[in-house]
């Protein structure tokens, strides 16, 4: 009956981060195998160490995770801009692979930097969020530049804690 218990907890804990947000994720993952290593070693530091180790590389890995997609999202809003000219506002859009978190908006082109180092291009874009009347557009402030392998993202504001994950 005891393992019964035991193995229904670690499936409730399992669980857990399909309810939980993105950030309580490496917490929980290092709770269930920390608890799931001290339980099957008989040894709380064991399950300690465990959990901890399980917490870092879930951590690490949502962070690298979230990184390619903002990355993804940059450069497609970057070539968009890349083959604009000043003045001009067009539609862009990311569909990730895996059917969350895609974005779409506005962009248009304020300016135009030449440099002897960089050509660059200020644009104001907007990332839509929601469907129907509960639809929002929010604006935003960016710089894209020319680079050996296309355009790219240079540089946005506001900060990324005020606008979400595209920084």
């Amino acid at each position: 009956m005891r393992r019964l218990g035991t193995a229904a907890l670690l499936a409730l804990l399992a669980a857990a981060p399909l309810a939980a947000g993105c950030s309580s994720v490496g917490g929980i993952a290092g709770a269930v195998t920390g608890t799931a290593a001290a339980v099957g070693s008989g040894n709380p530091a064991v399950g300690i160490l465990v959990g901890v180790g399980t917490r870092a590389v879930a951590d690490e890995g949502l962070r690298r995770f979230s990184r390619g997609r903002s990355r993804t999202e940059q450069d497609a809003l970057a070539e968009v801009v890349g083959g604009m000219a000043v003045g001009e506002a067009r539609p862009w859009r990311v569909r990730h692979d895996l059917p969350f978190g895609n974005k779409q908006g506005e962009a248009r082109v304020l300016r135009a930097v030449e440099t002897p180092l960089a050509e660059c291009k200020e644009v104001l874009f907007s990332v839509e969020s929601g469907e129907g009347a509960d639809a929002t557009r929010r604006w935003f402030l960016a710089s894209a530049c020319r680079q050996d392998e296309g355009w790219k993202w240079a540089a946005a504001e506001p900060a990324t804690e005020r606008w979400g994950s595209l920084q």
